[in-house]
Order: structure tokens, then C-alpha cells, then sequence
């Protein structure tokens, strides 16, 4: 798709109505990216400002440096970064519902300890996560939530793919150490 998507975004220089063919080709995986980090509410909103920032900044777009897909998934990356406040009180409020037993309403921390790891390791996943650095915390969540390639994670974060792959592995290693007595009962091996 990546040499018809950047003959949508030149047709769309001329013929504004041609961004449109992006907007039905990617807004169900933008959106649920977003859903995934931020909840369902703030993703109707926050997708639709996705595309509104990428239809605005379509002359500036370099398929040089990749295709739409990345692009566009890095757009939605740093909106999701302007609401990562929000994200994080979520963590917290998580991981003090798995502390105190009560089950918060599924949101986008639940999507992502549900792909790591049982009900019971909630509260862990969530600290280890709002501990980790924003930057490692995109990486994963694009991989996880978005399905991104190391190459559309790099270009969505203007970092190259190999830096994606070292984080990914240096996140896995330290996930593996907070969750190991949460899943293995203390056994790390």
C-alpha cells in the first residue's frame, strides 16, 4: 500500500477529497491504538484529530523517511503523548484497584496485561509500566496494541529500527524480572 498511499497524500495536495481514501484505510487502526492507550472516549476524539493534524500536514509528508502508516502512527504518538497525564493516573488508579481487589472498568492497561499476563499480575504489570520511560512505553505499545513493524516503529518515533528491536529486548528483560514473581512464583529462571 506504501506507493498508493503516497500517491493519495500527492492527489490529496491537489484534490483535497483524496485524503479521504487514507481516513477509511487506516482510522479503525488508528482508533484502536488510541482506544488501547487512552480508553475508547478519548479515542473518538483524539483519531479524528489524528487525521485532521495528518490531512493539515500532508505537504510535509516524506515518504523518504517511510510509508503513511508509520507516519501516521507517529502523529498518533504524539497525541497520545499530549494525554500521557491521563494515562498515567490510570496506572496508578490501576494498580490501587489490584492492591485494594476491585476490578476497575477495561481500559487501555487491561488490553495490554491481558496480552502480558493473567488478572493477578495487574497491579504489577501496571507499576512496571508506569515505571518505565515514555519512550520505552511508546515502543512497546506500538508493538503490542498497534502490530507495528520495528520499521514503522521507528519511523513513527524518528528512531532507527535497530534502537526498536535493543528497547524492545531491554523491555522484555526488565518486564520479565517484575512480572516473574507475579507469573512464577519467584522462580526467574
Amino acid at each position: 500500500m506504501t506507493d498508493e498511499d503516497e500517491l493519495v497524500i500527492a492527489e490529496s495536495l491537489r484534490v483535497p477529497e483524496r485524503f479521504g481514501v487514507l481516513y477509511d484505510r487506516y482510522f479503525t487502526d488508528i482508533y484502536r491504538y488510541i482506544a488501547g492507550r487512552l480508553g475508547a472516549q478519548t479515542a473518538d476524539d483524539l483519531a479524528a484529530e489524528v487525521f485532521l493534524a495528518a490531512f493539515h500536514g500532508r505537504a510535509g509528508f516524506d515518504a523518504e523517511r517511510g510509508g503513511v502508516r508509520g507516519w501516521l502512527y507517529g502523529i498518533a504518538t504524539n497525541h497520545v503523548a499530549q494525554h500521557r497525564r491521563s494515562e498515567n493516573r490510570q496506572l496508578r488508579i490501576m494498580h490501587k484497584a489490584a492492591a485494594t481487589g476491585d476490578r476497575p472498568d477495561d481500559g487501555h492497561e487491561d488490553l495490554v496485561a491481558g496480552r502480558v499476563a493473567a488478572q493477578s499480575v495487574k497491579g504489577t504489570l501496571a507499576t512496571a509500566l508506569g515505571d518505565m520511560p515514555d519512550a520505552d512505553r511508546d515502543v512497546l505499545l506500538l508493538v503490542a496494541l498497534a502490530d507495528l513493524s520495528y520499521q514503522e516503529v521507528g519511523q513513527a518515533l524518528d528512531i532507527p529500527a535497530g534502537t526498536v528491536g535493543s528497547r524492545l529486548n531491554r523491555i522484555r528483560r526488565k518486564l520479565r524480572v517484575a512480572l516473574g514473581d507475579a507469573v512464577f512464583g519467584g522462580s526467574h529462571g
